[in-house]
């Protein structure tokens, strides 16, 4: 008899506004799920709070909200934040010593496993971060 190993996947979704309220709500929204999927917050909870920042931050455009993502599969946690401004692509860049922001996607290069932007369909874009158990 042929026994297969099921692995569970588990998947959340939802739509905020793209506000400073939203990225925090992203945050503490994102902790809870993965409290009760019984995964560690660190460093997930760091990577969610920094990709929406950028989201309400960068890609905002007004009346319009981002998305948040959070789906595991095997021992992945993927974390995706869509915004509606596909046309301002982020990038990582050395932030000025004393600036007080511009760190964001440097601490997620540094925290996630990998991650990425994806593009569309439009007018929006993706930024994906994976972390592995």
């Amino acid at each position: 008899m042929n026994q297969e190993t099921v692995t569970p996947v588990r998947n959340y979704s939802v739509q905020l506004s793209s506000t400073r309220r939203g990225a925090r709500l992203a945050r503490l929204l994102a902790a809870e799920r993965l409290r009760s999927w019984g995964l560690p917050l660190d460093p997930a909870e760091l990577i969610v709070a920094e990709l929406a920042a950028n989201a309400v931050t960068h890609g905002r455009v007004p009346g319009r909200d981002f998305r948040l993502l959070l789906y595991v599969v095997g021992d992945t946690l993927r974390i995706e934040v869509t915004d509606t401004c596909g046309t301002r692509l982020p990038r990582v860049r050395q932030a000025d010593p004393d600036a007080d922001s511009g760190r964001g996607l440097l601490l997620v290069d540094a925290l996630a496993a990998r991650w990425g932007v994806t593009e569309g369909p439009a007018p929006r874009k993706t930024v994906w971060a994976e972390v592995t158990r």
